[in-house]
């Protein structure tokens, strides 16, 4: 590896350092300024954590799709459930005697097996959306997959599959009701350790009670960081390889891709198949540990954010991808419920109109008050306006996003000879196997 090569790893590395550093200092003056004690400020800093772990292994698979190979994939939430159903019936207990959703029965495999299987699972619905749909243009495929995804969604609600017969096996989705994860916790063994037991009483008396839960949340999204580690380098080495470069040429040209002898179908498919496998992954480990799963967190609305995510961030760029979902996660996804608490600790909201047309009636008589308080008392249903119009700000001004849209060279050999003539300075690559502009 070329020490300029090595030098850009470092400045990414320290980059993402940077901005969640920011992040984090940000949260804790908003925390202090809302009066947290330190268990509040531990639990605000564990569920940041968790949303950009969560979020940074989305939108790093989707870069695969859309920047490597220019894939339009917007039928992601479809892939998490997928991954997560499939997860949840392999390595939920059998059948007990309790009520409600528990009752329905699972093959009782271990854990390990059953996100193996989530994994596989969406890698071949990857695999069957991939087969009639890669042909068709960018705009037709993103409709086949957010088609493919409200059908999934549909069916894990339906009541048909609430139970369904299999192999001699009854097992099922739960329906609408949702499908609770009555297994053991896989953190439970670190849990119940001497050390972790150590930390835990040593913690309980600075914040006054018991700290259990809130560390062993801020514990499991430190390891969710890790896993935005392991798809980071995965991605690298993925964007690095002859099989990366073919992504990317066929992202550039692919009719040029298929003329010098390469089968760009085979290789869509690929990517296709394992971004998917990711995604079913990631979704695993979104709602593991809740206890339960719920059907309504697989909404359109989740492909979105990834969507917005990775568009901060830049396509094309790894780097890029986990700070859009840094940015994503910390100001416009929490940020606007710590904005309106801070406000209505220095602004009076509680004269806020009822309605909509109740705020805006008094702007035609010069009152911008009630508008204003509106908003403030509104502002987690205004999320989704807030986001859209940060969208369309980003689209019209920073298309490529915060790192640009980086394009990798396809060779891994310099295609100048030494002192050639062309005058034209040697792009330098990028950590994440990009070239910065």
């Amino acid at each position: 590896m070329s020490s300029s090569v090595r030098d850009f790893e470092i400045n990414d590395t320290m980059l993402i350092l940077g901005v969640l550093l920011a992040i984090y200092v940000l949260y804790l003056l908003a925390g202090s300024a809302l009066g947290y004690s330190l268990r509040g400020q531990l639990n605000s800093l564990a569920r940041l954590t968790f949303l950009i772990g969560v979020y940074g292994m989305l939108a790093l698979a989707l870069n695969l799709h859309w920047g490597y190979t220019g894939l339009f994939n917007i039928g992601i939430a479809g892939f998490m459930a997928v991954g997560l159903y499939t997860m949840a019936i392999v390595s939920k207990p059998p059948a007990s005697a309790t009520a409600g959703a528990a009752t329905v029965s699972g093959l009782g495999l271990p854990l390990w097996v059953g996100i193996l299987a989530g994994m596989l699972a969406a890698a071949i619905l990857g695999l069957l959306v991939a087969l009639p749909a890669l042909r068709l243009r960018a705009d037709y495929l993103a409709i086949v997959t957010i088609a493919t995804s409200e059908i999934i969604r549909f069916i894990v609600m339906s009541d048909q599959f609430q139970t369904f017969t299999l192999f001699g096996k009854t097992l099922g989705t739960g329906g609408g009701r949702g499908l609770l994860l009555n297994f053991e916790d896989p953190l439970q063994p670190l849990f119940d350790s001497a050390p972790y037991g150590a930390l835990d009483d040593a913690l309980n008396p600075l914040v006054g009670g018991s700290i259990g839960p809130v560390l062993n949340s801020l514990t499991y999204a430190v390891i969710l960081m890790g896993f935005v580690a392991a798809f980071y380098w995965l991605m690298k080495r993925t964007g690095e390889s002859p099989f990366g470069r073919v992504l990317k040429a066929i992202r550039e040209d692919e009719e040029v891709a298929n003329s010098l002898g390469k089968n760009t179908d085979v290789f869509k498919i690929k990517s296709f198949m394992l971004g998917c496998a990711l995604m079913g992954l990631a979704g695993i480990l979104w709602q593991m540990r809740q206890g339960a799963i719920t059907p309504t967190s697989f909404k359109p609305q989740v492909t979105f954010f990834v969507w917005l995510a990775l568009i901060i961030g830049g396509a094309g760029s790894n780097t890029g991808s986990v700070l859009g979902a840094a940015v994503f996660a910390g100001l416009l996804y929490q940020g606007p419920l710590y904005l309106k608490n801070i406000i209505r600790q220095v602004y009076n909201v509680s004269g806020a109109p009822n309605t909509f047309a109740d705020a805006v009636g008094p702007l035609f008589n010069g009152h911008i008050t009630p508008m204003v308080a509106y908003i403030i008392n509104n502002i987690n249903a205004l999320q989704l306006v807030i986001m859209g119009a940060v969208l369309i700000w980003i689209m019209q001004h920073r298309p490529e996003g915060v790192l640009g849209h980086r394009k990798e060279e396809a060779a891994s050999i310099p295609l100048s000879r030494p002192g050639g003539g062309s005058g034209e300075a040697k792009p330098t690559p990028a950590a994440d196997g990009g070239e910065e502009q």
